[in-house]
């Protein structure tokens, strides 16, 4: 059987075979070093061939994998740990090319000895360092003195907020299958070099790492790569430095801040000046928090579509060359959706909004409806004024987007709050899917739109963008359904929001699609029951859905739109407009393997505060 090749590039290849499944099969770790040395030399002699100008997906990774193995005569089960192998493999160049001082070292606190262990978390994670105890000191020391940043943490959910931010460039990490299939995902998406040891186990107690690896992957010298591979990461950061409060303020323009209002506290606001508190307001709020997926994707489809330079290995600083026209026409997307939220959390009652009370919490409703409408028309005056720059043509057809990308968002909210309000509960899955196209998908399609006409572009894309859009924000909302029964720490702090809000979801239409006839009455009931508790509703109500099946139907309706979306991204030209489009659905539908949640409600999370990121 010939050796492994790299699979047809996607600039070749039309087709893209999307398989998202169960993986805890894949998950073996060979029992013997020297065959776990024997895979991983075949990994680096497969790479050694591939070309590296791109990164690839995870989907050809594993076909590099599985012929590997079945080359090698080996099980389908270590699958996953070779796939790591070649992960490593593949970035170890790009890993080289960085110094340590630039790169992020992530430990997991399983390697900790279970008993006696004296060591506490602190603010970086688990605080080993006068310890010595197990292995965790002697590989943070060695780190520490070669400049690296060291993080002692499971699977931390900030270690692409510290790439993004700008303080490391590279990831190493030592972590169970499990944990580097959740953790370096993303982060290999956005083509930000990572290298890892696997763990010999998952089983988070007193396990074991073939330590000698971890200390070649530890002292891996600085050098020039061959060859540079593309990635997001200069594009995310130049979308999160916007929301940077001076860089905000200054694209922004206020036309009534004074130095008393910009530095006062918000509780004094209504004790100053009442025009400028508003303006104020605005400010904090459109800088306070979020991941900016969709600035970021404007100002990648810009790039994608005026030669891709931004992901290349000089990107910064062509990123940094973009116009301020450009960058407020990014920012004005934000605004919109940062309006949205506002209004949302006021017709829903929400409590929590990244992790602090919503605004018409804190200021109450009318000056919550008053900042959601502000935002709105400083969204609007970010594009409208910047004719000069970008021209009359590009800004109609920007504006005309916004408008009617707010018009149906309106829409599709109308069509929620109606459902809400009304005394039958009934609900099919297809109206459900279709308030989610209405209210989700508008304001990633004007994202897209905003970039193609900034770009200047021959081609509007406008229906396969349309299409596009409404399967990516359809799929996104029904994760985001499953998501509501998890607890999300990043935005509303509790579980099961949409069952005590009484919000139509999908999951309830198929709820009632799919029970018998008493189990579907008693679901309505149980939702409009007033002397049942929040808990114990939450309780019953995921009970009746696993008997349902939804959380599955749920699933598999997520998979059935990713696979439509990939296929409009199928037929895209050029390359870099469609590798982003992949990039887009991959990031955007993150999925996880258990799609049947229990209920938790997280309560802190890790903070990592660094100095300000070097140049």
């Amino acid at each position: 059987m010939p050796s492994p090749s790299q699979p047809e590039s996607n600039g070749g290849a039309k087709k893209r075979v999307s398989r998202r499944r169960k993986t805890a099969h894949l998950k073996q770790v060979p029992d013997r070093l020297a065959l776990r040395e024997e895979i991983r030399d075949r990994c680096y002699s497969v790479c050694e061939k591939l070309d590296k100008s791109r990164p690839l997906s995870k989907d050809e990774m594993e076909k590099l994998a599985r012929a590997l193995l079945e080359e090698m005569n080996l099980p389908e089960s270590y699958v996953g740990w070779t796939l790591v192998m070649l992960t490593s493999a593949f970035w170890r160049d790009q890993v080289s090319a960085i110094p340590p001082e630039r790169r992020l070292f992530l430990l997991p606190h399983c390697l900790k000895h279970a008993e006696g262990c004296p060591a506490d978390y602190d603010q970086f994670g688990l605080d080993c360092k006068t310890c010595g105890a197990c292995s965790i000191a002697d590989y943070r020391t060695q780190a520490e003195e070669l400049g690296y940043r060291v993080l002692v943490a499971e699977g931390s959910p900030i270690v692409m907020k510290i790439l993004v931010s700008g303080y490391v460039d590279a990831v190493v990490g030592v972590a169970c299958l499990n944990v580097l299939e959740k953790a370096f995902d993303k982060i290999l998406l956005a083509g930000i070099p990572c290298m890892a040891v696997p763990l010999h186990s998952s089983d988070c107690r007193n396990t074991s790492v073939d330590e000698q690896w971890v200390f070649d992957m530890i002292h891996l010298p600085h050098r020039e790569p061959q060859q540079k591979t593309a990635t997001y990461v200069h594009l995310m950061r130049a979308a999160q430095e916007m929301f940077d409060r001076q860089e905000l303020t200054r694209l922004i323009a206020p036309q009534r801040q004074t130095d008393a209002t910009a530095n006062a506290d918000l509780a004094d606001l209504p004790n100053l000046d009442p025009i400028a508190a508003t303006e104020r307001l605005a400010i904090d709020f459109i800088g306070r928090g979020g991941k900016y997926s969709r600035p970021f994707t404007t100002l990648a489809v810009y790039d994608s579509l005026t030669g891709g330079h931004g992901t290349l290995p000089d990107g910064a600083a062509h990123v940094a060359g973009y116009t301020d026209a450009v960058k407020r026409s990014a920012l004005a997307i934000e605004t919109f959706h940062k309006a949205s939220l506002v209004h949302d959390d006021i017709e829903d009652d929400d409590e929590f909004r990244y992790g602090e009370p919503t605004v018409h919490r804190q200021f109450g409703i009318s000056t919550g409806i008053n900042l959601g409408d502000y935002m709105i028309g400083l969204g609007y005056r970010l594009v409208s004024r910047e004719v000069q720059t970008l021209g009359a043509e590009v800004v109609a057809k920007i504006l005309d987007q916004l408008a009617e990308a707010h018009m149906r968002l309106s829409e599709g909210q109308g069509a929620e709050l109606m459902w809400r309000d009304s005394a039958s509960k009934e609900l099919t899955p297809i109206d459900a899917l279709k308030i989610y196209a209405l209210k989700t998908s508008p304001a990633f399609e004007a994202a897209l739109h905003c970039g193609i006409a900034l770009a200047k572009t021959p081609e509007d894309y406008r229906d396969q963008m349309r299409k596009f859009a409404r399967h990516v924000g359809v799929a996104f909302q029904i994760l985001n359904d499953l998501k509501d029964w998890l607890g999300d720490s990043d935005n509303k702090l509790s579980a099961g929001n949409d069952i005590i809000g009484g919000r139509p979801t999908v999951l309830w239409a198929l709820a009632l699609q799919n029970l018998k006839e008493d189990r579907k009455n008693e679901l309505i009931q149980i939702a409009n029951d007033p002397d049942l508790t929040a808990a114990a509703k939450i309780q019953r109500v995921r009970s009746l859905y696993l008997e349902g099946g939804v959380f599955d139907a749920a699933q598999q309706l997520v998979e059935k739109y990713r696979a439509k979306a990939e296929e409009i991204a199928d037929e895209i030209d050029p390359e870099p407009f469609r590798r982003l489009l992949y990039y887009l659905v991959d990031s955007i539908l993150e999925t996880t393997e258990d799609h049947k949640p229990t209920i938790v409600i997280p309560t802190t999370q890790l903070e990592f505060p660094l100095a300000a990121p070097t140049s």
